[in-house]
């Protein structure tokens, strides 16, 4: 059949509808991924997408949902082209559905491009290495987990856990040192509540963040199968900021577990063979697909910095979805319900966090010479402290050493003071000079893993009026 007949053709031989699936028989020339026209029968036109083709069978999803849609005065038009978004400039500052169409009661968007939401493959060759240190104001992320421009750094959370507080705060304060220039963000939230959007939308007007912000929303009762194209028609409009007006972009994806059950739901519904906990065994390849779209390339100013979200279940860092996310990603934050239950705000828990490219983005030019040496003296210092709080609970405190008491105190002032800081946004410096206070709490000789230069330059104690003896082993 030739691409012109298939372009005027339309099909009256749904065979059934299951979930947001529409089955159609006896179909020709249908391709994976095109975009379908479907007309009901009182003349309402909605949008779906060819998920899957066999012989003369195609499934596809209604964007839209499949209520009213009958087996017999329903037609169905196959257009041949891809899912596609229009993009622009002009999307900074606005609000969209999962599939770009607005919803904030503005006007529709002129293109600039309508691009294919599924992306354009980079050659390996020509991404280039993260390397800038990117600024939050969240101190457990800029002085323990530094992100770096280009990079993917999820958040792992738990139920109830405020996760959306900090990605709010992460959206408006995040911030490349040096250049006088903020982040444009792309704030993609999935499967969101109404209570959670109006959050979203009032801090961001709040803060005026929203000017630079551009928000897609897809809320708890929005079709399931909009919930997969949201991710990707962020990350199209990243990558057109990004690559053709040379802006640095942070994506946030939230709630990526809400991808996941749509995914998962999706794949039930076209009855597909189930892999771990009912996910289907592709879920890696397609979290790959959207977390592998960051990152930087050669010859080009702009960059994609992602910062996924996702809720664990349980509280379960090995159920499926943060457990794939981990094996893409590079590093991972993890919020703690036993510091939330005790005040802590943002209640990251650094012991198993991580930032693989942290190096990249640190030291002198970047953020400063001691960066790294305070890092791993913070992480032993309140792994020791942790480590006797489990055993004062068996022995009591009363069995400590003098030095041994000193470290408790160390890692309830890591708590109170580094982790937590509510809504203030903190330059890099503060975080670096709260890090050295705490030291002060500690004898000298215990800082072992930080430069004796650098002991000499920023300890506390060194900072006395000029030609005074400097004082070594003191306490608090």
């Amino acid at each position: 059949m030739r691409k012109a007949d298939l372009l005027t053709r339309e099909y009256r031989t749904i065979d059934y509808v299951s979930g947001p699936l529409i089955f159609v028989t006896r179909v020709t020339g249908a391709s994976f991924g095109e975009i379908v026209r479907i007309t009901l029968r009182d003349g309402e036109v909605r949008t779906g997408q060819v998920l899957d083709i066999s012989e003369d069978h195609a499934v596809v999803q209604v964007y839209e949902g499949t209520r009213g849609i009958d087996t017999a005065g329903t037609t169905v038009r196959f257009t041949g082209e891809p899912a596609r978004i229009s993009v622009s400039l002009d999307m900074l500052g606005r609000v969209f559905s999962g599939v770009g169409k607005p919803r904030d009661d503005g006007p529709e968007i002129i293109p600039e491009a309508v691009l294919d939401i599924a992306g354009t493959p980079i050659n390996p060759s020509a991404r280039d290495k993260p390397a800038d240190f990117i600024q939050t104001g969240m101190s457990a992320i800029d002085g323990l987990n530094t992100l770096v421009r280009g990079q993917k750094l999820p958040i792992f959370s738990g139920s109830g856990l405020p996760a959306s507080k900090l990605a709010a705060q992460i959206a408006r304060q995040a911030k490349v040192r040096g250049e006088g220039e903020e982040f444009a963000v792309v704030f993609v939230a999935m499967g969101i509540t109404h209570k959670e959007a109006s959050f979203f939308m009032q801090d961001f007007e709040r803060t005026g963040a929203l000017d630079r912000v551009v928000f897609f929303m897809n809320l708890a009762d929005d079709p399931t199968v909009e919930r997969l194209a949201a991710p990707r028609c962020g990350l199209t409009v990243a990558e057109f900021l990004a690559f053709t007006h040379n802006l640095h972009v942070l994506v946030i994806l939230t709630d990526m577990i809400n991808y996941c059950e749509a995914l998962r739901e999706i794949s039930t519904a076209r009855e597909e063979v189930p892999g771990r906990r009912g996910y289907p065994g592709y879920m890696y390849t397609d979290l790959a697909s959207i977390y592998e779209r960051a990152g930087r390339l050669k010859g080009r100013a702009g960059s994609i910095t992602q910062i996924p979200i996702l809720t664990m279940p349980d509280d379960d860092i090995t159920h499926p979805v943060p457990d794939l996310t981990g094996y893409i990603t590079e590093g991972q934050i993890v919020l703690s319900r036993d510091l939330f239950r005790r005040g802590a705000d943002p209640p990251v828990d650094a012991l198993p966090c991580l930032s693989r490219l942290m190096n990249l983005g640190i030291g002198p030019g970047k953020t400063r010479e001691d960066h790294r040496g305070v890092a791993d003296q913070l992480y032993a210092s309140y792994a020791y402290g942790r480590d006797l709080r489990r055993l004062v609970a068996i022995v009591g405190e009363e069995a400590l050493t003098e030095l041994d008491r000193k470290y408790l105190k160390f890692a309830e002032g890591f708590e109170r003071r580094f982790i937590t800081q509510g809504d203030e946004d903190r330059p890099i410096e503060k975080t670096l000079s709260i890090a050295w206070d705490l030291f002060a709490t500690l004898p000298e000789d215990e800082l072992k893993r930080i430069k004796k230069e650098h002991i000499a330059k920023f300890h506390p104690a060194r900072q006395g009026p000029e030609g005074e003896a400097p004082v070594k082993g003191t306490g608090e």
